[in-house]
């Protein structure tokens, strides 16, 4: 076993295909597909499932993962402190519902470790594509919610992807709305508040089931009703159109500024927000960092419980 072979497999993981993966690293496919296939005959297991639509990570193939990214990290670090190299480019990929403390999280990891040279991706995205992401491994750490509602459904998927949740905290609902909106000053809304105003929520694609939806009571009918995909449109339509939506009562006024205020929603729900990963590895130097700093921006906030 060659080290070259683990950073062949790490490459091709990250790239989500052999096409870009050769390309990243200057080679033929040919030649990237027979290091991994040797790789493969000399461990003994498949480590990909190679189909016309793509590849996808074994579940033997992602427990090995694993351990090559340790072997690869910590050859680095042995590089770097005895040899003087050239640290090596950062690399790391979060997958997560639109939290704006994820992205600050995210933010403090590239300040603090991001090098002079890195390829970090955070996407905010659908709640499928978060799971499958942090299966396949194209992102090490997911961030979503689940409640009563969608707990089965939720803990189905992540079981049977070998994927565990780590609670981050609980929160009360609250909905995000302009702050000239007439009910920015009451104490708390109800949904019968809340019916002359449209409805924003996080547009789920294929799978737009009540259960992956990112805001809880999603069986509830609204008279006026947007979907949208990215997080600054949802918070534009707020203001522009004096909307809501639903979520944990967390704002940045760093990121989000001050036009936009959480108020409690009175209902009898409970958010339970976490992190997920894979039962089979071990989270790298940087993925421990970011749960670190997950943890302490989360401590930095004022959450109604």
């Amino acid at each position: 076993m060659k080290l070259q072979q683990l950073r062949y497999m790490i490459e091709v993981v990250q790239a989500g295909s052999f096409n870009k993966a050769a390309k990243h690293l200057y080679i033929s496919q040919s030649t990237l597909s027979t290091t991994i296939k040797e790789l493969e005959n000399e461990i003994g297991i498949d480590l990909f499932i190679r189909t016309n639509t793509g590849i996808s990570l074994t579940v033997d193939g992602i427990e090995f993962l694993g351990y090559a990214r340790q072997i690869v990290e910590q050859t680095q670090l042995l590089e770097q402190r005895y040899l003087n190299k050239k640290p090596a480019k950062s690399l790391f990929s979060v997958s997560t519902q639109h939290y704006a403390f994820a992205v600050n999280a995210f933010v403090e990891v590239i300040q603090t470790a991001g090098g002079d040279e890195y390829e970090f991706t955070l996407r905010e995205t659908k709640t499928h594509e978060i799971i499958d992401d942090v299966k396949n491994q194209r992102s090490e750490i997911g961030i979503l919610y689940k409640n009563d509602f969608n707990r089965k459904v939720i803990e189905k998927l992540l079981k049977e992807h070998h994927l565990v949740f780590h609670s981050l905290f609980e929160a009360r609902p609250h909905v995000f709305i302009s702050s000239v909106n007439p009910l920015a000053e009451q104490e708390f809304v109800t949904l019968a508040d809340l019916e002359a105003y449209p409805y924003l929520s996080f547009d789920q694609g294929v799978y737009n089931s009540f259960y992956y939806s990112e805001e809880i009571l999603s069986t509830i009918a609204h008279p006026k009703a947007i979907r949208v995909s990215d997080r600054a449109t949802l918070f534009n339509l707020l203001i522009g159109l004096n909307g809501y939506t639903i979520s944990t009562g967390i704002l940045s006024t760093a990121l989000n500024g001050t036009n936009i205020v959480a108020i409690p929603l009175k209902v009898d729900e409970v958010i339970q927000v976490g992190w997920i990963a894979n039962a089979k590895t071990q989270l790298s130097r940087l993925g421990e960092l970011y749960i670190h700093k997950l943890t302490s921006v989360l401590e930095d906030t004022q959450l109604t419980l």
